[in-house]
């Protein structure tokens, strides 16, 4: 049987960029010799943590590019407190199947009812999902699509909010609109909902 160069694997690793199995080299070949694998299972184990580790870098990297205010999660989401909010529908909410349709979902509610909470727990849903997803609360869409407009940049703004396949827009009934900003609010957000089922 032919000796292994460790530096050579760890080498080759690097240049196959399997950084989660060269990381962990040493605990997962010990694992798999505890749990007498066969070569077979032992790759597939090799190459399942390797791909957990690439999900979890996505999920971390692409939960960042989202900018949600806070980590939430509906396993968090008090339902007791809220029996206004129907829980089978939130659940099948959580299959994406809405985003994958290009359908809209609006919460409506007095503050305090969950509806960021909700959002921020299916928008990380979507990610884990494989979607892109943007949060933004409605004063910071409203002003930059405001300041795109006055800087003649509208349309890359709009091509930069079209990109995610789910845009949450966020405390829509806190703000009173102004009067040269409203007019760009509700026809850009139809098109980027046309944009994204054209993907």
């Amino acid at each position: 049987m032919t000796t292994v160069d460790n530096d050579l694997l760890i080498a080759t690793l690097d240049r196959l960029k399997l950084t989660a199995i060269r990381d962990q080299l040493d605990s997962l070949l010990d694992e798999a010799a505890r749990s007498k694998m066969t070569l077979r299972e032992a790759l597939a184990f090799l190459v399942s943590r390797e791909i957990a580790r690439r999900d979890e870098r996505r999920i971390s990297m692409s939960s960042k590019l989202a900018q949600f205010p806070f980590v939430r999660e509906l396993d968090g989401f008090d339902f007791e407190a809220q029996p206004s909010v129907d829980r089978g529908q939130i659940r099948e909410l959580a299959t994406c199947r809405w985003i994958a349709h290009g359908d809209t979902v609006l919460f409506l509610g007095p503050p305090g009812t969950g509806k960021t909470h909700l959002a921020v727990s299916l928008g990380r849903e979507a990610i884990r999902q494989n979607y892109n997803v943007q949060f933004v609360t409605a004063a910071t869409l409203v002003a930059m699509l405001a300041k795109a407009h006055n800087d003649g940049t509208l349309d890359k703004q709009l091509t930069t909010l079209s990109r995610p396949k789910l845009l949450i827009i966020d405390e829509l009934g806190y703000l009173p609109f102004e009067a040269n900003a409203a007019h760009l609010v509700l026809p850009n957000w139809s098109l980027a909902a046309t944009r994204r089922d054209r993907s």
